[in-house]
């Protein structure tokens, strides 16, 4: 009996640690056929945030998969992709330059997944020549606004509003709501160290690593208490002959 009860307990911790880690590594999605959500990024309302990485909250809305930043507000996930860490993502207002303007991905753990270059944001009240492209989802009737490259001088009629690094000034060809929109991250726990003048990176999976500190722990438990039955047990058996043989020789004596 006491056999089957430490083998009942050792295989129960292993079943507890193996569903602690599924439970932590496991894909939700906000609808059917949206982007698998698994680990850095995590759900709000459907997961507790104080297992997950700060940054990388999502919102089911509407069956669409949503990210907010502070400085422009939600944008709609499109795709994410694990292995190249890229996300993708749609601006519902389609302008994707307002997103460029006003993005600001510093205390985030993210950074534009292409290559950016600085550019500048130039408000005009009037238009500029056929060499400028001017960009219709930010301009109105009496206000014209472009993106030029941040080395050419402001023209007269202009008044600049930002200088930005993105990864592309405005070209009709390339306005839609989607392009240019990948964004790319820095996985949790990554430290950054130097040695020797080169600097190297090192990865801790967050959530993975609180699951396999969880799951060692729970076996380190009943090991531990694998060990304390088996000594007692022992004690108990050793006991229990030196009481058989005090009888034994009670008996011999009393013959």
């Amino acid at each position: 009996m006491e056999s089957i009860f430490l083998v009942t307990i050792f295989l129960s911790s292993i079943f507890i640690a193996t569903d602690a880690y599924r439970s932590n590594s496991r894909t939700i999605q906000c609808s059917r056929g949206g982007p698998e959500i698994q680990s850095p990024f995590w759900v709000k309302f459907r997961q507790p945030h104080s297992c997950n990485a700060s940054g990388f909250e999502l919102i089911c809305r509407e069956n669409a998969t949503t990210i907010r930043f502070p400085s422009y507000g939600d944008l709609v996930v499109k795709s994410i992709l694990y292995n190249t860490r890229k996300l993708d993502l749609i601006d519902p207002k389609s302008c994707v330059h307002e997103v460029f303007l006003n993005l600001n991905l510093s205390l985030t753990p993210f950074h534009y997944y292409y290559s950016v270059k600085n550019y500048t944001y130039l408000n005009c009240s009037a238009p500029l020549s056929n060499s400028f492209t001017e960009i219709p989802c930010l301009s109105g009737r009496s206000f014209h606004v472009y993106t030029v490259e941040s080395s050419l001088p402001v023209p007269g009629s202009c008044k600049k509003i930002k200088t930005v690094a993105i990864p592309f000034s405005y070209s009709p060809y390339i306005s839609d709501n989607t392009f240019g929109l990948g964004l790319t991250w820095d996985l949790p726990g990554r430290e950054r160290f130097t040695s020797k003048g080169h600097h190297h990176i090192l990865s801790i999976d967050r959530g993975h690593g609180e699951a396999a500190v969880l799951s060692i722990g729970i076996v380190i438990v009943a090991l531990v208490a694998l060990v304390s039955i088996t000594i007692y047990r022992s004690r108990e058996l050793q006991k229990l002959k030196r009481e058989q043989k005090l009888e034994a020789h009670k008996l011999l004596a009393d013959s």
